[in-house]
């Protein structure tokens, strides 16, 4: 399971790092001094779990809450005041750890973590040609994966454009990106998955990010920190 570290300083970070090492099973894909480090890393990493201070130099582990979309990590709070428990917990917290933190409140609070709905097992990859099952309301397709050009996230659900139709399930946006083939789609963004089969064109954008016209007409904005991979990709 992928972790976030996320605290102003730098001795809390490498405790953090140390409390976790016998867990095998968590991989900490980076760390984090303020929030808008913070929402990078999550742009870039996608963790499925966010070691989070509340107080930090000019904002606090509230506000990068309140920046991120619907679909977000799991929270674990580490922080060394008690007075912000009741609003962790209104904003779903998994967890609210006390510093310094005990190594046996810490296994009770990734014991929940193991249970919470996102850890779930891989499931096998899909290829270019397999035929998938889809439904919204009382619409059904089978739609083969190559048919499928865009995919964006709704919260828990995800919007699916396939020929002239869309759908919306209920299945994450980064559940799908791990079964679709990574030589076919792009994940573009937080918030979408393109097919690189249905792109038309390709122009420069704001802050270095990049903007693809889909042959359907649809744009999707290929983020900043996307675009290197992006062109890579693309390239000869």
């Amino acid at each position: 399971m992928r972790a976030l570290i996320v605290d102003d300083e730098r001795r809390a970070r490498d405790e953090m790092q140390r409390l976790l090492a016998p867990y095998l099973w968590i991989e900490i894909v980076g760390e984090a001094s303020s929030v808008r480090e913070a929402l990078e890393r999550i742009e870039q990493h996608d963790p499925e779990v966010v070691f989070l201070d509340i107080q930090m130099d000019k904002q606090d582990g509230f506000q990068l809450i309140e920046a991120l979309p619907s679909l977000m990590p799991k929270i674990i709070f580490t922080t060394a005041f008690d007075e912000f428990a009741v609003r962790a917990f209104e904003v779903n917290a998994l967890d609210y750890l006390l510093k310094p933190i005990a190594p046996d409140r810490l296994k009770m609070a990734l014991a929940k973590l193991q249970e919470s709905s996102r850890f779930k097992p891989p499931e096998l990859p899909l290829r270019e040609n397999d035929r998938v099952f889809m439904r919204d309301g009382d619409k059904c397709w089978f739609v083969t994966v190559n048919a499928i050009r865009l995919i964006e996230s709704e919260g828990d659900y995800s919007l699916v454009y396939f020929n002239d139709q869309r759908a919306m399930i209920y299945r994450t946006i980064s559940s799908l990106e791990q079964r679709l083939p990574s030589d076919l789609f792009f994940r573009a963004n937080r918030r979408q998955i393109l097919s690189l089969g249905y792109i038309a064109s390709v122009v420069p954008w704001f802050s270095n990010s990049l903007k693809v016209k889909l042959r359907s007409g649809e744009e999707v904005e290929v983020s900043r920190r996307s675009a290197k991979a992006f062109r890579q990709k693309l390239s000869l």
